[in-house]
């Protein structure tokens, strides 16, 4: 045979078993299928908790939306889970694999916004959806029905759950579902997240810990007799100084952050208390932690300075994301068969008028399925408490557009996207890619042996040890 034979008949093989590792199966057609038979029914409950839009751990009405739509389907549905009341576990089927998915739903506070493209409170200062946690836990959700139904039906075998994880915003729920030990026994877990672009998410995330400061001294007249007082203002004050000239001296991967939470009363009256509350941050948790115990050091310092007494109460704290590129592949396989999200004429208007109002470059939507990219070392962003559950089983993610392009994140412009079309269509995207790669899992063990493959190999020796206090989660703290 001639070499230019030859390598036709290679590239026709190479075409022809492409074609065939990316074919709509039965049952990925089914899947869709049933995205779409409770397409309704999921958008009208994404909207209702948008519409709610609770905070960490006041999760009431969008908690028990989630839940009492899973029983209605047939899930067995354990409530109040890990000592918080808004946290449950929807389970159907019996025995191997156990494949789980998250979904979240709490708003975030101060950015309530009505479904328009211009700045306007639906309730003022009141919550909002800026993440677009109203279509994660509801997408997830339609996800594990679809693949419930397949299990009902004999076409599938083994068991999936579903996690209703609250408070991610603020306390990380999810650190308490670990430490209740309800990912034991999981083969792997699927994670979604809105998005301004659709990808098989293979980068990490930054670690975190959270913890407040408080500063106790002596209350004088501020003109009297100030001498007479110890300001716990002045401890908090040279506090955030000293952070401040301690970023020179960080890596560029370390973040900082503080909110100043009481500085005082009145002006007449040196303040006997105040209250810093301080987040740090970085791409690994073994860098965070010297961060971490520098800058309480810190707080001891400008108590000394101040002559006040001081105390540190951690909150919480969270790993980075352990990536799984085996389990990322697959999902790229789906969301290709998929293909990108198409927008009406109207929708394209109402994303460039948010990225008008955002001082943004007006360029639309985009939902673009990209191949697959490399995972970086130090990739930046932001961080979730999925960290902690990538480190004790497989973690399988995605992003899915549900805002335009280069949309500031965690403000009113996600919250107006995620009650209406735009944001739905985000949402039965990730349902169908979520649904179709758990399929893979459960159809294929070759696959599911290399997503757990990886994750041993990169975790390697790292054991897993939670940053939160001991005690039950701060239910309430709001």
């Amino acid at each position: 045979m001639k070499l230019k034979s030859i390598l036709a008949v290679c590239l026709l093989i190479s075409v022809c078993t492409t074609t065939f590792a990316q074919k709509w199966t039965k049952n990925k057609k089914a899947i869709k299928q049933s995205v779409e038979n409770h397409k309704a029914e999921l958008i009208s409950i994404s909207d209702q908790i948008w519409e709610a839009a609770e905070i960490a751990f006041q999760e009431d009405k969008s908690s028990k939306l989630l839940a009492d739509f899973a029983e209605k389907n047939g899930f067995t549905v354990e409530r109040g889970v890990a000592e918080m009341p808004t946290a449950f576990v929807a389970t159907y089927g019996s025995g191997s694999p156990v494949i789980g998915i998250l979904g979240e739903f709490d708003a975030l506070p101060g950015i309530s916004q009505k479904a328009k493209p211009t700045k306007d409170p639906l309730v003022k200062g009141g919550n909002g959806h800026g993440c677009g946690h109203n279509l994660f836990g509801t997408g997830s959700l339609g996800a594990a029905i679809a693949v419930k139904e397949l299990i009902e039906q004999g076409k599938l075998k083994g068991t999936v759950k579903f996690y209703g994880t609250p408070a991610e915003e603020k306390f990380f729920g999810k650190i308490w579902m670990v430490k209740a030990g309800l990912f034991d026994g999981v083969d792997a877990v699927m994670d979604w997240h809105p998005s301004a672009t659709t990808k098989a998410d293979v980068q990490s995330t930054l670690a975190l810990v959270d913890f407040v400061v408080e500063f106790n001294g002596q209350a004088a007249h501020a003109s009297a007799d100030p001498w007479n007082g110890r300001s716990a203002s002045d401890a908090l004050e040279l506090y955030t100084t000293g952070i401040n000239y301690y970023r020179e001296h960080i890596k560029p991967t370390v973040r900082i952050h503080y909110h100043i939470q009481d500085g005082g009363q009145v002006v007449n009256v040196v303040p006997d208390y105040s209250k810093i509350w301080v987040r740090v941050r970085d791409t690994k948790r073994e860098g965070m932690m010297p961060v971490y115990e520098r800058v309480q050091k810190m707080a001891e310092g400008a108590a000394i300075m101040a002559n006040t007494d001081y105390k540190i109460s951690l909150v919480s704290g969270i790993y980075e994301i352990l990536v799984n590129r085996s389990g990322g592949e697959a999902m790229q396989k789906n969301l290709e068969m998929l293909g990108a999200i198409s927008y009406t004429p109207e929708e394209e208007a109402f994303g460039k008028k948010i990225q008008e109002m955002t001082g943004k470059k007006q360029v639309g939507m985009d939902s673009a399925i990209n191949p697959l990219e490399e995972t970086l070392e130090n990739p930046g962003g932001g961080s979730t408490d999925v960290g902690d559950v990538s480190w004790v089983v497989p973690v399988v993610r995605m992003g899915a557009t549900v805002a335009p392009k280069d949309t500031p994140w965690h403000s009113w412009a996600v919250v107006a996207c995620g009650g209406m079309s735009i944001g739905h269509k985000g949402m039965v995207q990730a349902s169908n890619a979520l649904g179709m790669t758990m399929v893979d899992l459960f159809e294929n063990p070759k696959l599911l042996k290399r997503v757990k493959d990886e994750f041993k190999k990169r975790k390697g020796n790292t054991v897993y040890k939670s940053i939160i206090p001991e005690g039950p989660p701060p239910v309430g703290s709001n």
